[in-house]
């Protein structure tokens, strides 16, 4: 069994990351410490543990009693973090923050489609964030082939869980509700590591990606869609993306137009491709807190500690 921590307990995506672990076949659950919530059961937290886990939440921990290492905390919070541990020698740790997303100090950048290898490898990985996993899906294998034009334009709408569990103006339901609004036009942070990555695998990409992020009436997933021109057909553009993609364990492409319900409650992304004259639009979907957070933190430790991708990963959209 592999013996695993977790570091910031109370959150939306450490929730999520208990409900997978406690049902995973080839994982025991030593602690998942919570200063603000120490004592108390996870399941008086995350309410829809009742029943799953009599875990309470801890204070304190030993780093060496654990295989694996889950930091679930703020961003900003695990630099904090490993400025106050040691880090022992034989420990792995998968951050979800964006601390290490630029692979600084050992750091693997976590998207098992983009860099498999390289995980299996690893003993720390910086897991993505939540629009820059559906926005590079999209993205890879065009920029894969060299296919990348100067400009690509996004538009994205994610649920309001992808905000964090603590309530502010915009998350709150009767503002959230029957609404929808922009927000960090051209500015979001994952646009850092979106351009990183696509401009290492296709060097000769400016990195101008037009990124407009949209907050939906909704509680978790995310729409993304992608516009370009292309010289390619339909038929070229799908095949291009089909083998790119045809050894991954979670992302698929579809033939026919995705919907959000098709990943919610799974670690799937799913992929439509459309082509209108010279315009390709190519649309990604996934759930915010799975493959874009918890489930993808899974999927990589799956791959670190060498079992199969798909562990304790096997969920059913919530199609209805």
């Amino acid at each position: 069994m592999i013996r695993v921590g977790i570091i910031g307990g109370a959150g939306y995506t450490a929730g999520e990351l208990i409900r997978i672990l406690v049902n995973h076949p080839d994982v025991d659950i030593a602690f998942v410490h919570s200063s603000s919530n120490a004592g108390a059961y996870l399941s008086d937290i995350h309410e829809g543990l009742i029943g799953d886990t009599s875990m309470v939440f801890c204070e304190s921990f030993d780093l060496n009693e654990v295989d694996v290492l889950f930091l679930c905390s703020a961003h900003g919070k695990s630099r904090e973090f490993w400025s106050l541990n040691a880090m022992p020698d034989r420990l792995k740790v998968i951050d979800l923050a964006q601390d290490f997303r630029d692979q600084s100090e050992g750091y693997v950048y976590g998207l098992p489609e983009l860099q498999r290898e390289r995980i299996s490898n690893a003993r720390k990985i910086a897991n993505p964030g939540c629009f820059a996993t559906a926005i590079q899906l999209a993205l890879l294998p065009m920029a894969s082939a060299g296919l990348l034009p100067e400009e690509v334009q996004v538009t994205a709408v994610t649920g309001s869980t992808g905000a964090g569990v603590k309530p502010s103006a915009t998350t709150h339901f009767s503002w959230r509700n029957n609404n929808l609004s922009v927000y960090k036009a051209f500015e979001h942070q994952h646009l850092l590591e979106i351009c990183r990555n696509l401009k290492a695998v296709q060097p000769s990409f400016s990195g101008k990606v037009n990124f407009v992020p949209m907050r939906g009436d909704f509680a978790r997933g995310i729409f993304a869609e992608a516009s370009m021109k292309s010289s390619l057909s339909e038929d070229e553009i799908r095949s291009l993306y089909k083998d790119f993609y045809k050894d991954a364990a979670f992302t698929f492409v579809s033939e026919s137009p995705v919907d959000l319900k098709q990943v919610v409650n799974t670690n799937k992304c799913v992929i439509s491709i459309e082509k209108h004259s010279d315009n390709l639009l190519v649309c990604s979907a996934i759930d915010n807190l799975l493959k874009g957070a918890s489930g993808q933190a899974v999927q990589n430790m799956n791959i670190i500690c060498g079992l199969n991708e798909k562990t304790g990963l096997k969920l059913k959209a919530s199609a209805f």
